[in-house]
């Protein structure tokens, strides 16, 4: 796979703190289960070093991703999904994340695909909902 291989990236309406919390809301309001919530230039700061506001959500919902795991378990190297909210060098407020069709084709899995396409369809959505007012 390329770096690059299905990596979406939108720029947000939002404030980066807004578009922090407007992810953390959207994400329960869908009934996702979030993981962890990781404050990179957070953590970053802990041990000296300067890195733009950079928040990664490890999100999911075990009903949906357990059976692509069941069917192929290197599918849990990459789940649960995540999402990357950072502010940009112009100042716009990005977010990101992979589609999981991408990650299929990347270990050749068969059989999962119509579960791949569901769920990326869903990320899509809440990631629309994230950017936009």
């Amino acid at each position: 796979m390329r770096p690059n291989e299905g990596l979406h990236i939108r720029t947000s309406v939002h404030s980066y703190a807004d578009t922090v919390e407007a992810t953390r809301a959207v994400l329960r309001q869908v009934g996702q289960t979030i993981f962890a919530e990781i404050d990179q230039a957070g953590a970053a700061r802990s041990v000296g070093l300067p890195l733009r506001p950079t928040t990664l959500f490890i999100f999911g919902n075990p009903q949906a991703g357990t059976a692509l795991m069941q069917a192929v378990p290197l599918f849990a190297l990459e789940l649960p999904l995540k999402i990357l909210v950072w502010r940009d060098d112009d100042g716009s407020t990005k977010v990101a994340y992979r589609t999981l069709a991408s990650l299929r084709d990347a270990y050749a899995a068969s059989g999962v695909e119509d579960r791949a396409d569901h769920i990326d369809a869903a990320v899509a959505k809440l990631i629309e909902k994230i950017v936009t007012p």
